[in-house]
């Protein structure tokens, strides 16, 4: 008897200890996006910007089926140690925010003398950001622009816009941060999450292939690019506020 409860006991560790191990190996998949970071920012300092958006776009990737897998299987109760999500904030600032900034800024696309404001300015404000706990509405929604910079800055090398009409565009969002006007979190929002999702795969492979023309496919894939962006921008403006509790 006494045999058969240990080696129930044994398997039980053995179960928690490849629990602890493949938990853990999820937390390594979220640290690889500072790699991919690091990797984008490289490739940037040396213009390569086709380079730089490939990385973002694997590091975006990443982000998107990491948090789903880690809410699944309870990652904080296996793993408690580790912080999940204060690992995710770091990944997310440098892919969604810090690169990207430095894109924007060293682009050529700003009028001159203003690249190293721009760029402070979005770093300082997106830092404010990512430290607010209430980022997010109760619906998943996020408040405020959502500091989602590598996609301005995919939008700024797409379009190629005058440099005061690039700056206004970042002086726009800049200030949106911190206005209590909802956005669309594509993933996590239930109201039309199919719609998004089918959204967000075609915008997907739309900005491949606009990489793969070195940002400059033509009208057939920048105007609907442009189309789905403005819907993200805007769309979370026919959001219905959930009944209050």
């Amino acid at each position: 008897m006494k045999a058969k409860e240990h080696i129930r006991e044994e398997s039980e560790t053995e179960d928690e200890a490849a629990r602890a191990t493949g938990a853990f190996m999820l937390h390594v998949l979220t640290a690889s996006g500072a790699v991919l970071a690091f990797l984008a920012l490289w490739e940037a300092v040396q213009g390569a910007w086709g380079g730089m958006f490939m990385w973002l776009g694997i590091a975006l990737f990443v982000d998107a089926i990491d948090g789903p897998i880690a809410r699944r299987i309870k990652i904080a109760e296996i793993l408690p140690r580790w912080s999940g999500e204060i690992l995710d904030l770091v990944v997310d600032f440098v892919t969604y925010v810090f690169v990207p900034a430095y894109a924007i800024s060293a682009s050529g696309f700003l009028p001159h003398g203003m690249e190293l404001i721009a760029g402070g300015g979005i770093v300082f404000t997106s830092a404010i950001y990512f430290a607010d706990k209430e980022m997010k509405l109760r619906d998943n929604y996020f408040k405020g622009f959502p500091a989602i910079w590598n996609a301005a800055a995919f939008y700024l090398f797409l379009t190629a816009p005058p440099p005061w009409i690039a700056m206004t565009a970042v002086a726009g969002l800049v200030v949106l941060t911190f206005l209590p006007v909802p956005f669309i979190h594509p993933l996590r929002v239930k109201r039309m999450r199919t719609f998004n999702l089918c959204l967000l795969v075609v915008w997907s492979v739309l900005a491949a292939i606009a990489m793969t023309y070195n940002m400059a496919a033509g009208t057939w894939v920048t105007a609907p690019l442009c189309i789905i962006g403005l819907y993200i921008l805007g769309g979370g403006l026919l959001r219905k506020p959930p009944p209050q509790r």
